[in-house]
């Protein structure tokens, strides 16, 4: 008989001959295994699920956005119990992400069992807040795009403000203490819009990121208010520092600090702990490793090098 799965497999039963395979994945009967290390059991089966996550940050978007999405015309009182809802389905399915998330990351369970529930009610409490704070990146949408012919077309439409609201929830999550579910979040958000922040990154309000396909803003960039940038912009580490071994040492400062009102144009690349002073303009293609006071034009010369010039702050 002629095996139709190829020389590779067996010509007897599928599903034993599949199970030897993952018997061989799991590490099954084989304790020493190479692969035990870096899927312990501990581990197995608990993490965090993309398909819950999306569920869940739609559900969380509709609630930022009352009417926006999925809820149709309706009458105040039906927007608000519309709203109630995807509430309370973020509120049925972010507890058990959040515990997987602890899980993933090695923490051994709570004593309290309902550590993922506090951490979502107090999540969710912060909510009004940070819907605040999104308006202010509307109308910073609004007001920087002469394309934008209404807020509702940026909350709708515009890439940079998905991926900024995205951030904003991983954001409070992070600094709740919840690992791996923040990150998971702002890279759905990369995944959807190309714009990779990390959810560490500080960032004020009134934030802007126009087209913003190519994006990126790395573990311990601080962003002030009214900071504006376009697509390709890179606010990246310089370098690594290095342990005994060569591996590169976790945290530290390493990323830039843009204060208030600072304009970034599209592939400008900015590295390392450096200040880009309030109010400075960093031009297309820039390239920049050191700091640069506050009202700074920054622009790339004919030769191919930066050229700055202060500006009149007034």
């Amino acid at each position: 008989m002629v095996d139709p799965r190829g020389s590779g497999s067996p010509s007897g039963d599928t599903k034993e001959w599949l199970l030897s395979i993952a018997e061989a994945l799991c590490g099954a009967g084989s304790p020493q295994s190479q692969i035990e290390p870096l899927f312990p059991s501990s581990c197995r089966r608990r993490t965090p699920s993309s398909a819950t996550l999306r569920d869940t940050l739609d559900a969380l978007r509709s609630g930022l956005f009352p009417g926006y999405f999925g809820a149709g015309d309706s009458p105040q009182d039906d927007l608000c119990r519309q709203t109630s809802a995807a509430l309370e389905r973020a509120s049925d399915e972010l507890p058990n992400q959040i515990e997987r998330g602890f899980s993933l990351a090695g923490n051994t369970p709570s004593e309290s069992s309902d550590r993922g529930r506090r951490i979502t009610q107090e999540f969710l409490t912060r909510l009004p807040r940070l819907q605040r704070v999104l308006a202010t990146d509307v109308q910073a949408a609004f007001e920087g795009d002469p394309a934008a012919t209404c807020r509702e077309e940026t909350i709708v439409c515009y890439p940079g403000l998905l991926a900024i609201t995205y951030y904003r929830l991983a954001h409070e999550l992070h600094l709740l203490g919840v690992p791996l579910v923040p990150r998971m979040i702002t890279e759905l958000g990369h995944s959807l819009t190309g714009i990779d922040i990390h959810p560490a990154a500080r960032i004020g309000e009134r934030f802007f990121i126009d087209h913003g396909t190519g994006v990126v803003i790395g573990e311990t960039t601080v962003i002030g208010r009214g900071v504006r940038m376009y697509q390709g912009v890179t606010l990246g580490a310089l370098s690594f520092p290095a342990d005994e071994h060569g591996h590169p040492v976790k945290g530290g400062a390493r990323h830039p600090i843009v204060e208030d009102d600072v304009v970034i144009y599209a592939g400008a690349t900015i590295l390392g702990r450096v200040t880009i002073g309030r109010g400075s303009i960093i031009g297309g293609g820039v390239w920049l490793t050191h700091s640069v006071p506050p009202g700074t034009s920054l622009s790339l010369s004919k030769d191919n090098g930066n050229s700055a010039c202060p500006r009149n702050p007034d």
